[in-house]
């Protein structure tokens, strides 16, 4: 092996290690970001705040991001993230069509009342603060998350109509605007009214409009019901 081999070779662990540092940095940082903009708003974030709680000081989180709005796009992709591992992922554990679309529902309403993001659904606190916004990056990230998330859910709604499980005249549309609403006021009346049935009254809501759809009572089950 010639020197400069040897050279490279030797240089590739201390570069992986950085690599594998400034991930740790980066996500520490997002993690504790998600929960600020939760609260606060995305424009809440700042370097200075989040160097106060994150291992990092305010030059380095502004070398990871480059500048506020470089914070605040990776801070949506963080939280589509943690939606995904909290709301989309435990409800694919089960049968599919209609009772997966449920299963849905009921994660959305834990993820909520969880405070898995210590202001309530991160996206509706995101949308809620730049609906009125000019169009630019970060609107744009919370857009598409927003559309992801209506996409995901009219895809499962289709599924369970193609499954019989739903009318073949459902609006998905309709149903998915619906759905959205129920789970929405159920988080802004649970942290701004302190409305403890809030969960119960979305669950209710949903319920009732997928069996006005033709839904199976039976496949709408209540968490901890057998």
């Amino acid at each position: 092996m010639s020197q400069e081999q040897v050279a490279v070779t030797a240089a590739e662990p201390a570069t992986d290690g950085r690599r594998a540092r400034g991930d740790r940095s980066r996500r520490a940082v997002l993690d504790r970001a998600v929960q600020v903009a939760s609260v606060q708003g995305l424009d809440g974030l700042t370097f200075g705040s989040l160097a106060q709680a994150a291992p990092v000081n305010k030059s380095g989180i502004a070398g990871l991001f480059g500048s506020k709005e470089g914070l605040q796009v990776a801070a949506v992709a963080r939280a589509r993230e943690v939606f995904r591992q909290a709301v989309v992922l435990p409800a694919r554990d089960g049968d599919p069509g209609l009772p997966m679309l449920w299963r849905t529902v009921l994660a959305w309403c834990a993820y909520s009342a969880d405070r898995v993001f210590e202001g309530g659904c991160f996206f509706r606190t995101a949308g809620a603060e730049l609906d009125a916004r000019a169009p630019g990056p970060v609107r744009d990230a919370v857009v598409t998350a927003l559309r992801d998330w209506d996409a995901y859910l009219a895809r499962l709604v289709r599924d369970a109509v193609a499954r019989g499980e739903l009318g073949d005249g459902t609006d998905v549309d309709q149903l998915v605007f619906v759905i959205d609403g129920a789970l929405d006021r159920a988080d802004l009346a649970s942290l701004l009214l302190d409305d403890a049935a809030a969960y119960d009254r979305a669950r209710a809501a949903v319920r009732a409009v997928l069996l006005a759809a033709g839904a199976s009572q039976g496949l709408l089950r209540e968490p901890g019901a057998s």
